[in-house]
């Protein structure tokens, strides 16, 4: 085996299994297909029924749908409401209110993210890189390090097409039933013991071929024989799938497969309605020649004549705008010429009638219909003349609900790719170590900017209708109904979100924005009494006019005096 290209990052749990901790199932991972090379020897899936071949077959089928107009404007509205484009803010940012960390460390994942939105240019290209993962199923990115200095972190992050890369797994012979996951030990023990049982050296690795796609069309894999191949580290890659896997063929879908048969049936709908109409649209004339008693020959002989001379074939020339006759060729839908024998009804000219139904659509729209609803797109924005309803939630249609649940998970799934790059950064610039990151990936969440007033119209008129519960009844608190049964059935709040609820109004009261709802009001003016205040006092005294300043007045003398 030759060595890797790339690095390899610590693994924690690496030796710390204990011997006597075996299973005859085999660890695998569902969101890869689980492939085994032994002896050099290669095998692939090939699907008799046509369906998909291989995983490449099923990546350029996917891209085939995406240019179809009606899939191409479903897969838009799964992608704009996934990320949402602002002039100021970045699509995703790193969310460590929940992280049981220091400010400090906190600080600097924030600035390790940066780092790799910056690299993957995301805020420019998060659409289409979220668009490619979608369509494709999968996404794969080689994070470029310095094999000198692994502690500058990673350098670069180069996208790779999945079509020339693939996972392996390679299982070493380790006795007579080898092609087993797991083969019994024949040295003596018993083979009824768990023990006895050794699990295979399994080595996992990517394989890239960057001549895949142009070989024959596009339809050879990278494989081990391949040349110019290159093996790279399972670390150095980052994998993130769709999630849907067939477990029959081992193979990861992409959330466009089970819109395959929809388009093919819409397809086919359509250009059978093309065809049906340009050739039973035009009303086309039946004529009947009396051919008397004349020969066979002579009478074919009559009827080319009658129809040489009476057939007027008017060409218009679009380019030069003149008017012509061709009789020199056929016309694709020709009038029937047709003999009549002596003793029928003479000459005569019929029509035939065009098609009845030609404005019909019914059966183009239940499959344009049928498409978007096996995309999980609701089938009210096919109708691109309705408007946006901002009435009341019960307006608000369910399908728009589970839309909006849709497009969460397929965020959730999507960042795993970020998990999984703030891995590598952080403990190659020995932030934190492996352990640490085992501890702290749960807690590290990912926001997304997010424009949907469905589902915030929905909590804003649930909010409402509680309040208006808990106003009704407020007469019967204390009575019949308990703060702790409110908060509890009424607001739904856990028991975590009550303590927490508690602490900030406490923090507020403290820090005066909250008015204390304990402290004695003034039953006069309702605002709340000081309680340092003199509890005689009725307000301010009044200040009495400063007079020293002014000249005393003159007294007026006394009666009699002059």
């Amino acid at each position: 085996m030759s060595k890797l290209f790339g690095f390899k990052l610590p693994d924690p749990g690496a030796g710390k299994a204990s011997k006597s901790i075996v299973s005859p199932v085999p660890q695998t991972d569902e969101d890869k297909s689980d492939f085994y090379l032994s002896s050099g020897f290669y095998g692939q899936y090939v699907d008799i029924e046509g369906v998909y071949k291989s995983e490449q077959d099923l990546i350029r089928r996917y891209r085939e749908m995406c240019l179809h107009p009606e899939c191409d404007s479903a897969i838009e509205d799964i992608v704009n409401e996934a990320i949402v484009s602002d002039l100021n803010d970045s699509p995703v940012q790193v969310e460590l209110s929940n992280l049981p960390a220091s400010d400090k460390l906190k600080e600097l994942i924030r600035e390790e993210f940066q780092n790799i939105k910056n690299m993957m240019n995301f805020d420019r290209k998060a659409h289409e890189i979220f668009r490619n993962w979608y369509i494709d199923g999968r996404v794969f990115y080689h994070k470029v390090i310095d094999l000198n200095d692994p502690s500058a972190g990673i350098q670069d992050i180069r996208y790779i097409d999945p079509l020339k890369i693939r996972l392996i797994r390679k299982q070493e012979k380790t006795g007579p039933n080898a092609q087993s996951p797991f083969s019994v030990a024949r040295n003596g023990k018993d083979p009824t013991n768990p023990e006895s049982y050794k699990a295979p050296e399994v080595e996992e690795y990517y394989l890239y071929d960057p001549n895949s796609s142009q070989k024959n069309g596009g339809g050879v894999y990278p494989n081990s024989n391949a040349k110019g191949a290159v093996k790279i580290s399972k670390d150095a890659i980052v994998f993130v799938t769709s999630g849907l896997v067939d477990r029959n063929k081992q193979t990861i879908l992409s959330y466009l497969h089970k819109a395959i048969k929809a388009l093919n049936q819409l397809r086919m709908i359509e250009d059978s309605l093309v065809i049906y109409r340009l050739s039973r649209a035009p009303e086309r004339r039946i004529f009947y020649i009396d051919v008397g008693n004349l020969p066979k020959v002579k009478a074919e002989q009559y009827l080319r004549d009658v129809m040489n001379r009476y057939r007027n074939k008017l060409v218009y020339n679009a380019s030069t705008g003149e008017i012509r006759d061709d009789r020199k060729h056929m016309a694709m839908l020709e009038d029937f010429w047709l003999p009549r024998r002596e003793g029928g009804r003479g000459t005569e000219i019929t029509t035939l009638p065009g098609g009845q139904n030609l404005g019909e659509l019914s059966d183009v729209d239940y499959f344009q219909t049928k498409l978007y609803k096996s995309l999980n797109v609701p089938s009210s924005r096919l109708d691109s003349s309705g408007g946006f309803n901002l009435g009341r939630s019960s307006e608000i249609l369910r399908d728009e609900l589970k839309f909006t649940k849709f497009v969460g998970r397929l965020r959730k799934r999507f960042s795993g790719m970020f998990n999984d790059m703030l891995k590598t950064q952080l403990i190659l610039k020995n932030i934190i170590t492996a352990e640490d990151w085992q501890e702290l990936e749960d807690h590290i969440q990912y926001d997304y900017l997010y424009d949907n007033h469905f589902s915030d119209l929905k909590e804003n008129e649930l909010l409402n209708e509680q309040l208006g519960v808990i106003a009704a009844m407020e007469p019967y608190m204390g009575r019949y109904f308990s703060a702790q049964y409110v908060r509890n059935k009424i607001l739904k709040q856990t028991e975590t979100e009550i303590i927490e609820m508690d602490q900030q109004i406490e923090k507020e009261i403290e820090a005066g924005i909250l008015p204390d709802p304990n402290a004695p009001v003034d039953p006069n003016t309702g605002l709340p009494i000081d309680p340092n205040a003199d509890p005689m006092s009725l307000g301010e005294p009044v200040n009495e006019p400063d007079l020293a300043g002014q000249e005393k007045a003159v007294e007026a003398p006394e009666g009699g005096e002059i």
